[in-house]
């Protein structure tokens, strides 16, 4: 383990949903802030707000306004617990799983939550995520100095 891959440099947030793999909500690197890709689920169970499953586990009805918005406050409290804030973030990767369906209201409920910092996005629909949700954030913050 070199200086700049220590277990301080790891951030786990006791707010944001646990991560369904083997890495840390973010990791710290200088004055940058890396989150992992956070999704809209709430820490401590599987549920997913605004989704409605099947017995087999796959999706029969979603509300991408309610996964947002969730989403949202998950990287808040990543962010905000790694100790820098909101306005810090700097650059947003978004993953949809449907862009023609969701694309309006996601970009319409990212124009509320980032009307003043607009830090640099890219969109990207994919097939789908580890989880049965519609969206997923992929996030750069600065530290503060």
């Amino acid at each position: 383990m070199t200086a700049d891959d220590s277990p301080s440099d790891r951030v786990m947030s006791e707010r944001a949903p646990e991560p369904v793999g083997a890495y840390p909500h973010a990791r710290r690197v200088g004055n940058l802030l890396f989150l992992s890709g956070v999704g809209p689920r709430e820490r401590g169970t599987k549920k997913i707000p605004g989704v409605t499953l099947n017995n087999a586990g796959d999706i029969v009805e979603y509300d991408i306004e309610a996964q947002c918005h969730s989403v949202f406050k998950n990287v808040r409290s990543v962010v905000e617990e790694a100790g820098s804030s909101w306005e810090n973030i700097v650059d947003v990767t978004v993953f949809l799983t449907n862009m023609k369906a969701d694309f309006t209201t996601f970009n319409r409920l990212y124009a509320e939550y980032f009307a003043t910092s607009q830090p640099s996005r890219t969109t990207l629909e994919i097939n789908a995520l580890p989880t049965p949700i519609a969206i997923e954030l992929k996030v750069i913050a600065t530290m503060p100095v």
